[in-house]
């Protein structure tokens, strides 16, 4: 498989797992600084390891919200919530677990705020709705 194809894939399995809005928005935001950036993350994020066969897009999630917990990384752990919640089939009962799962290994402060951006989401969701 060539680059070409490998940026393809990756952004094919980009769109199913983000939605094709927020791909489309992002898209919309390249420019000569930071375009070298989304093609190396749609050929190694979204082609090499999303497409890898061992775990299901939704183990992926799982595991990506919990990281961005972990890391304190609200920005990336929002997309990823929005996204599980829209495209990806969750409940809010599975982000509630997985954020009760990682209060065990990340700390109760880290969970605290995962809850509350969490919320927020969930509220924007229902207000679009």
């Amino acid at each position: 498989m060539d680059e070409r194809e490998r940026y393809a894939q990756g952004m094919a399995k980009r769109r199913q797992v983000l939605g094709a809005a927020w791909v489309d928005r992002a898209n919309a935001k390249k420019n000569s600084f930071n375009e070298e950036f989304q093609d190396f993350i749609t050929r190694a994020a979204w082609s090499e390891v999303w497409m890898r066969p061992h775990y299901d897009d939704r183990t992926r999630r799982i595991l990506v919200i919990g990281t961005m917990i972990a890391l304190g990384q609200w920005d990336e752990f929002g997309l990823h919530v929005r996204a599980a919640l829209n495209e990806g089939g969750f409940s809010q009962d599975d982000i509630k677990e997985i954020i009760l799962q990682q209060a065990i290994y990340c700390g109760v402060p880290a969970a605290n705020h995962a809850f509350k951006e969490a919320a927020a989401i969930i509220a924007e969701i229902a207000k679009g709705s």
